[in-house]
């Protein structure tokens, strides 16, 4: 049984989460659990996670999960818009809800950390041939 789709195409959120996410060397996009994930060999980054409080989980619609290290991972969490998402939590992801208040350039910054631990060493050398040309 596949599982609901969790996230509306026309988000705004997630168009400008999608404009960064797939500005990445070979980055796509796939449908995952119900929600957009963007991957290259390995996902870099969710739209949309949760959390269980009390045998329930509750939503974090507007969010994105990243993977970072773990010392930066620290210090996100001891920010009230951060979370440990339910199952990737455990494997070192990190939840940032994201509102019209939210900083682009830090959210390009963690998604570049994740990519960088995901995505193999040719794809973040041609990444930096990129950005060094920017």
């Amino acid at each position: 049984m596949p599982h609901p789709i969790m996230f509306d195409d026309a988000d705004p959120l997630l168009g400008r989460l999608r404009a960064l996410a797939l500005a990445f060397p070979d980055a796509a996009e796939k449908v995952s659990h119900g929600r957009p994930a963007f991957f290259t060999t390995k996902v870099f980054a969710y739209y949309g996670g949760s959390v269980k409080v009390d045998g329930v989980y509750r939503q974090h619609e507007h969010s994105v999960l990243v993977l970072v290290d773990p010392e930066e991972r620290a210090a996100l969490l001891d920010e009230d818009r951060c979370f440990v998402p339910a199952y990737l939590g455990a494997y070192g992801w990190v939840g940032v809800d994201l509102t019209g208040d939210t900083d682009w350039d830090e959210i390009d910054e963690l998604l570049d950390a994740s990519y960088r631990r995901t995505a193999g060493s040719r794809r973040i050398a041609l990444l930096d041939s990129r950005r060094s040309r920017a």
